[in-house]
């Protein structure tokens, strides 16, 4: 099931992003199939390997003139292949989209990198931290002191997956028309820059500055931030409309006239201070009794373990337990073509002979 049942995609087995774009279209219902090298493992066990599931696996030596034709075979039936490896690594290997279209026209062919295909950076090495820090992105993050890393969900995902996935969707909806294929180049780079259209546009305004902490969205407001509880627990708060703000004082018995120009910026660090300790006065808990709900914008800091258990995550199904992993289910929703997930994370090669067979290849 899911809306993109019927089309067939090719994976070259990588690791972050390349899985987590392939899961994002098995999830949808796409046949994906991941080709990994012989011999190679589930480093994590079979069940835990979150970012594999929803798609089988064919093991194939791609050192291997045989094992390199078995794949442009595949690709003969295939709507779209994707890969991250540094450029040139598939041209090497007798893969690049040239060769591919040869033998489909129709393939569109995604390719993700850090860096992107071209560029004076693009064979260089580089992790999530490094793409982001070119963007832009990760000064805007952190501290007064110094940016935090924003685990890799901005580059590696957000940037980097998220945006292969709409290109390879994009290009497959283009080639039904035109009957032909294309390359997506999708760049963390130019991804995470993109995910920075808003912060770009204030700035270009001379709304936003380069002192962290000292903005709208990054915990300069103090209407929108994080604050401790008294048992040390966390909530967060986003009161930015004025009404939101009205009902922010209402709930937390702010009276202290300070906060009736909830814009001057000048008073924002001593507001925030006052926040700090009105905040500390009640534990998570009596917070979530007085806030949760209503239209402050509020919610509790929930740790990984809290997260799936919370009343609204499991009234909507938000995570979900298979195999006895919990794990987050298939999103967006869809209200006829719901995706349901049918595959665990697959051994490398465990069905190499079914896809072949699957695929017409034998």
């Amino acid at each position: 099931m899911g809306p993109l049942k019927g089309l067939k995609i090719i994976e070259m087995a990588g690791i972050g992003p390349g899985p987590f774009c392939a899961m994002l279209l098995a999830d949808m219902g796409a046949d994906v199939i991941r080709i990994d090298r012989p011999g190679g493992s589930n480093i994590l066990g079979l069940s835990y390997e979150v970012l594999n599931r929803g798609r089988r696996s064919i093991a194939l030596d791609l050192k291997n003139p045989d094992d390199v034709e078995t794949v442009l075979k595949l690709v003969e039936k295939a709507d779209a292949l994707l890969e991250g490896f540094r450029p040139g690594v598939m041209e090497r290997l007798g893969l690049g989209p040239d060769v591919c279209s040869a033998r489909n026209e129709r393939l569109v062919y995604g390719r993700m990198t850090g860096w992107g295909q071209d560029g004076p950076m693009s064979q260089a090495a580089g992790h999530d931290i490094n793409y982001i820090a070119l963007t832009g992105a990760l000064h805007a993050i952190g501290t007064p002191d110094q940016p935090v890393p924003p685990l890799n969900m901005v580059g590696d995902f957000g940037g980097g997956a998220l945006y292969l996935a709409f290109g390879l969707v994009s290009g497959m909806l283009e080639a039904k028309s035109s009957g032909k294929g294309q390359v997506v180049d999708a760049a963390m780079t130019d991804g995470a820059s993109h995910l920075m259209s808003m912060m770009f546009s204030l700035f270009e305004q001379g709304r936003w500055t380069n002192e962290r902490g000292s903005n709208l969205l990054d915990g300069g407001a103090p209407f929108y931030g994080c604050f401790q509880c008294s048992d040390d627990k966390w909530i967060s708060i986003g009161s930015i409309e004025p009404q939101f703000y009205a009902l922010l004082r209402e709930k937390a018995d702010i009276t202290d006239a300070m906060f009736d120009n909830q814009h001057d910026q000048q008073n924002w660090p001593v507001m925030k201070e006052k926040l700090v300790d009105i905040f500390h006065q009640k534990s998570r808990d009596e917070w979530c009794e007085i806030m949760e709900g209503s239209d402050v914008c509020f919610a509790p800091v929930l740790d990984l373990a809290e997260a799936p258990e919370h009343a609204h995550n499991k009234a909507r199904g938000t995570f979900i337990n298979k195999d006895g992993v919990t794990q987050p289910g298939p999103a967006p929703r869809f209200s006829r073509t719901s995706p349901e997930l049918d595959l665990p994370p697959p051994q490398p090669g465990e069905h190499s002979d079914d896809i072949l067979k699957d695929w017409g290849i034998v």
